[in-house]
């Protein structure tokens, strides 16, 4: 439970000052849609409690890399429609499945409207930033991403996703700053998979 308090006490740190107004959805949806290329180094708490570190890159639309650091090392690709699990302690391919059905997809699509009909399943201010849930509305068992933003200028701090079995992954960014380009080999999950010597 220490750790949970570190890291809630760090974010906090992050955040505006309290009282901050509520981000109207429009504004959210705008700001997501304005970001092509992005990283930031992040922070990242497992459900089971434990924390790792890493560098995160985003590509929209459906595009994200993200490289922890060791003693971890894994690296989790978005790309081409698949996100791939690599494990640096196995020699045998990723783990793959459909991005459409991970909560992640709901930010890396390709045109953000969260006016859409029970796409929105929270909207609030907690005291220093604002607070939105989203999931997908025609598959809601797929689970749910909760974002957190901070305002002048609006900035994506951290995300929790919540996935079809119920457990929680935070992710909470340094800073998210857009960048003019990231090659997009780095999206590339077949390429990666040859590059090291797994197919």
């Amino acid at each position: 439970m220490k750790r949970r308090h570190f890291i809630a006490a760090a974010f906090a740190v992050l955040a505006a000052p309290a009282m901050a107004q509520k981000i109207p959805l429009g504004e959210l949806a705008g700001y997501i849609n304005g970001i092509t290329s992005a990283k930031s180094g992040f922070t990242q708490v497992n459900d089971d409690g434990s924390i790792t570190t890493g560098e995160i890159f985003i590509k929209r639309p459906g595009r994200a890399r993200f490289d922890y650091a060791a003693p971890d090392n894994s690296l989790v690709i978005a790309g081409g429609g698949q996100v791939a699990i690599f494990d640096p302690k196995s020699n045998v391919p990723p783990e793959q499945f459909p991005l459409a059905r991970t909560p992640l997809n709901l930010i890396l699509g390709r045109n953000i409207d969260f006016n859409k009909s029970n796409m929105i399943v929270g909207h609030a201010e907690d005291g220093e930033a604002t607070v939105v849930t989203v999931q997908d509305p025609k598959h809601p068992e797929y689970g749910n991403i909760q974002l957190k933003f901070t305002g002048n200028p609006i900035q994506l701090r951290q995300w929790v996703i919540t996935n079809d079995a119920g457990q929680q992954t935070t992710v909470i960014m340094q800073s998210l700053e857009k960048t003019s380009s990231i090659p997009s080999r780095m999206f590339n999950i077949p390429q990666e998979i040859q590059a090291r010597g797994l197919n």
